[in-house]
């Protein structure tokens, strides 16, 4: 693209160094490094840096195969732009400001009795959204589906699912989002299919007719796959259908088709079908798995040292695919643009770097991109079970911050519907559930960026306390229990690793009243109401003026108050004092000092942070928000957050 700067090509007299100056390279490094708990200067250090790849290769070989340096140098010399600096004049663009809000709508709110949320629960509801001060909601999969995956294997693009409601509800439901200001987004899969739709249903019945390549169908025998790649929902990632003797290819559930997005066909009826919701007045789509549509001509096996490194063999050649920025760049051409329509891109596997491909203002791709490396510490992974440090929450949002230019911006977030809660994950005893909730929507609320709030969070929602598996929905789950019973573990070990981690714990209804089943139905929900949840309710913390909600209604309105919070420059105090996290938002003569405690402990304000403060704002802690309370303000109690007017 104009202004980006070509990258040089990478072999065996490339030196560490070049790697880590490569986008693509410096992301791989981070996440290995990352993965495996050790520092940046491992590659950083000059007596590293220098070093060639062939000597490299030479040290390692024997544990190292060629394939694997084959796979990494094909990667890296996809890629040939790095992130552009220099972009001038950065807009600024509706969603830079905004607070998203994501609704899952199965569990937001059931208007009908049938224990399943629906779009008139929505727009129940929408005046409670309004109230809390968002300016955007993001619906996970309402259209037409069978529920193997609870909507993400669409049936048909241009049709309502029976149990959320109508096609008339749903513009009822966006005529009321207009109404109050307030914007509304997508979910759009477009990666695969439901093995459901007429397209693939027309495939199987001629693999060799007009519809047969769009989609990774292989002709073979049962014994046989296609390649090694594994699905993401465990096994292989290859279904066989013997009357017609053909795999398909699935990376996620085995009703998840994927679609093949080299046939030009398949993607004009892609752009074809979003102008559609677009001319209906949507505002935009969050991208599902955006970054897989592309995958390695040929699906080469994946090489077995990165698939046990990455616990997902094959995913090299699919999740930075060769041609995904043409891609991008075509479907916003030729469906986004005209719209003016807003993109967030969930992109599993990519890093900051590669992010900014993806995002730079003047690349035209995606406005902003999902990543995932803040969401687990250091050589964990979400069925882990451990505490949460905070610490590296701060490392991970100072180095994204100090990384990214004119030419980016970021999207700021640690729940969705694919992660348990973040509260449970830094304390899983409850017990500084409410400030631990203020200080997490602090940092999110004033930090630099685009702000995503997943329904539940502004009422400080944590993990459910599942007692066994009959209670768990979630085919991820369930698969995976069975995957680890297979593998040897007991019902109890498989039971803990899966509680630890399942995406059920933030699926569970919303939490509207006292009364039993919490509000959001009359009938039985489709999983388990929030269980030992008494006095966290909605409708109980809309009476307290300390609650959880109104703190998180406080913050918004100050963002939306005060540019700085939205638009501002962001500068970092004492990075380096463990427990301790502290910047400075400031635009257009305005400055906000906000400092938090990331411990559960008492900690004092560092000495180079000591004359910032001025005029006390807001505090996490309950009464103690009014500035005349004679408390030491030099002294951070536990997860404490202040902001303060400098």
């Amino acid at each position: 693209m104009k202004g980006d700067v070509r990258m040089e090509k990478i072999g065996d007299e490339s030196k560490i160094k070049d790697i880590y100056a490569h986008p693509l390279g410096r992301d791989i490094a981070d996440k290995l490094l990352l993965q495996l708990d050790k520092p940046a200067w491992l590659v950083t250090n000059p007596l590293v840096r220098n070093i060639k790849m062939k000597t490299l290769r030479r040290w390692l070989s024997g544990k190292v195969d060629d394939d694997f340096w084959a796979t990494v140098y094909r990667l890296l010399n996809s890629e040939e732009d790095r992130p552009n600096d220099s972009h001038p004049n950065p807009s600024q663009a509706w969603w830079k400001q905004a607070v998203f809000y994501q609704i899952y709508p199965r569990s937001f709110k059931d208007s009908n009795g049938d224990g399943i949320g629906d779009l008139q629960g929505i727009i129940s509801k929408l005046d409670y959204l309004k109230e809390l001060g968002v300016d955007a909601l993001w619906l996970s999969p309402i259209y037409d589906s069978p529920n193997d995956d609870n909507g993400y294997d669409i049936r048909d693009y241009r049709a309502i699912m029976d149990e959320m409601g109508t096609m008339e509800d749903f513009d009822e439901l966006l005529e009321a989002v207009h109404k109050r200001g307030m914007r509304l987004i997508m979910d759009l899969v477009v990666n695969h299919t439901s093995d459901e739709h007429r397209r693939f249903q027309e495939a199987l019945k001629d693999p060799d007719g007009p519809y047969g390549d769009y989609y990774y169908l292989v002709k073979g025998s049962p014994e046989q796959k296609p390649n090694n790649w594994v699905s993401f929902f465990s096994g292989p990632a290859w279904r066989y259908y013997p009357e017609q003797k053909l795999w398909a290819l699935h990376l996620f559930s085995s009703k998840q088709m994927d679609l093949n997005w080299e046939n030009e066909k398949v993607r004009r009826e892609i752009y074809e079908m979003v102008r559609w919701w677009l001319e209906k007045g949507v505002d935009g789509f969050r991208l599902d798995v955006i970054n897989y549509i592309s995958k390695e001509p040929g699906l080469p096996d994946g090489n077995a040292m990165i698939g046990d490194l990455i616990k997902f063999c094959g995913i090299e050649h699919y999740f930075y695919g060769p041609r995904l920025h043409e891609f991008l760049r075509e479907l916003r051409r030729e469906a986004f643009e005209p719209y003016k329509a807003f993109s967030v891109g969930e992109t599993p596997g990519i890093g900051i770097e590669t992010g900014r491909l993806l995002t730079g203002q003047d690349r035209k791709e995606l406005d902003l991109v999902f990543t995932f490396d803040q969401l687990e510490n250091p050589g964990k992974v979400r069925y882990d079970d451990y505490r949460y440090d905070l610490n590296y929450l701060k490392k991970y949002y100072i180095d994204y911050q100090e990384r990214i230019g004119s030419n980016d911006w970021m999207a700021v977030f640690w729940e969705n519907h694919d992660n348990p809660r973040m509260i449970s994950k830094v304390d899983p005893t409850g017990r500084n559930r409410t400030v631990l909730a203020k200080l997490l929507q602090t940092i999110l609320l004033t930090m630099r960026g685009t702000a995503f709030l997943y329904q539940g969070q502004e009422l400080g929602a944590v993990n459910q306390p599942f007692r066994d598996i009959s209670e768990l929905r979630d085919v991820e789950s369930l698969n995976y229990y069975q995957e680890l019973l297979d593998a040897g573990k007991t019902k109890e070990e498989a039971w803990q690793i899966i509680l630890a981690g399942s995406r059920d714990h933030a699926r569970v209804p919303m939490h509207w009243t006292e009364e039993e089943g919490g509000g959001f139905s009359e009938g039985t929900p489709w999983i388990q109401a929030p269980l030992e949840d008494t006095g966290r309710s909605a409708e109980t913390q809309a009476k307290d003026p300390y609650s959880v909600l109104n703190y998180c209604r406080k913050l918004l309105a100050l963002r939306k108050a005060h540019p700085a919070f939205r638009l501002g420059d962001i500068e970092f105090i004492a990075a380096k004092k463990k427990n301790y996290f502290a910047y400075i938002r400031s635009c257009a003569g305005e400055r906000f000092f906000c400092e938090f405690n990331l411990s559960a402990g008492i900690i004092e304000r560092p000495a180079d942070a000591m004359d910032l403060p001025s005029k006390l704002l807001l505090t996490s802690l309950g009464r103690s928000e009014d500035p005349e309370t004679g408390r030491n303000l030099a002294e951070l109690e536990a997860y404490e957050a202040r902001i303060y007017r400098c």
